[in-house]
């Protein structure tokens, strides 16, 4: 931890939380660091303020960041553990498996952005790759300025071995 004068920015202390967990060992090298929506959620601060955890961490040489896959503990050679499904996938099986079960209804809408980050603790950029994915699949349709919507029936995937295959896919891809 860094010596400091004066009052600790609420990054910077949050960053000692993390740079503790870390020098104890319950954070290795390799390891992901909190997301931005976990420090959200989990330190009560808002995004701007988590993005710039990351970045303190990274200037205190303890992290680095991977575009698209998150920040890890470590140099940047050091292996690291990389999810083997990604999030928006893992939430996209969820919603296509609530449209299967009837939960989600046709020509009904799927729940929000904001819900999808508040329930799942994800970014905005993710919650928007969730409807993405569910859109190339014919699960759901998008209206612009209105919502996104379960599609009719006859779009979703056309057998229930493609049904099964798509919502797998979204799992284990």
């Amino acid at each position: 931890m860094l010596d400091r004068e004066g009052p600790v920015p609420l990054y910077a202390q949050v960053a000692d939380i993390i740079e503790a967990r870390i020098r104890s060992g319950e954070l290795r090298d390799g390891d992901p660091v909190p997301s931005e929506a976990a420090m959200e959620t989990g330190f009560a601060i808002a995004r701007t303020t988590a993005r710039r955890v990351a970045r303190e961490l990274r200037d205190r040489g303890l992290a680095y960041t991977v575009q698209g896959e998150g920040t890890f503990v470590g140099p940047p050679d050091v292996a690291r553990q990389r999810r083997t499904v990604p999030i928006s996938r893992q939430i996209a099986a969820d919603i296509a498996e609530r449209i299967c079960n009837g939960e989600l209804r046709p020509n009904r809408s799927i729940p929000s952005e904001k819900w999808l980050m508040r329930h799942y603790g994800v970014a905005k950029v993710t919650a928007r790759a969730v409807a993405a994915h569910l859109r190339e699949q014919g699960w759901v349709f998008t209206v612009p300025y209105r919502g996104t919507y379960v599609s009719p029936e006859e779009r979703w995937p056309t057998t229930r071995n493609d049904r099964q295959t798509t919502v797998v896919e979204s799992s284990t891809s």
